[in-house]
């Protein structure tokens, strides 16, 4: 993807790649109303964060989303156990990552629906 520009200034390698997650998103995977399905994976031992999986379904097959979630909503990517990192504590982590997604893609943090799994 050519770097776009913004008051004639390239983007950032960071802005290109939430730019790029955005429209593959947006373009290719979720549609105002579908259903996002969120999976819990961990919980730190101080519960302050947790690592959840997302997923959309196209054609009855499951399509893990969670890096290009994570890239859109300007998440943590968590390598290790390769998942989106979520902080703090009493929260409906899946929700909130949902709804903060929704707002990004479509201006409403409602037009997608959540799911655990």
């Amino acid at each position: 993807m050519k770097n776009k520009t913004i008051a004639d200034k390239p983007l950032t390698k960071k802005q290109a790649e939430r730019a790029e997650a955005i429209d593959y998103l947006r373009n290719s995977y979720l549609k105002a109303g579908d259903t996002v399905y969120t999976s819990l994976l961990h919980v730190s031992k101080s519960g302050m964060s947790r690592l959840i999986d997302l997923y959309a379904i196209r054609d009855n097959t499951p399509l893990r989303i969670t890096w290009n979630v994570a890239k859109a909503i300007d998440g943590t990517y968590d390598r290790r156990g390769n998942a989106l990192r979520v902080s703090g504590a009493g929260t409906d982590v899946g929700f909130a990552s949902v709804y903060q997604l929704s707002h990004t893609l479509f201006g409403d943090g409602y037009a997608l629906k959540h799911r655990w799994l």
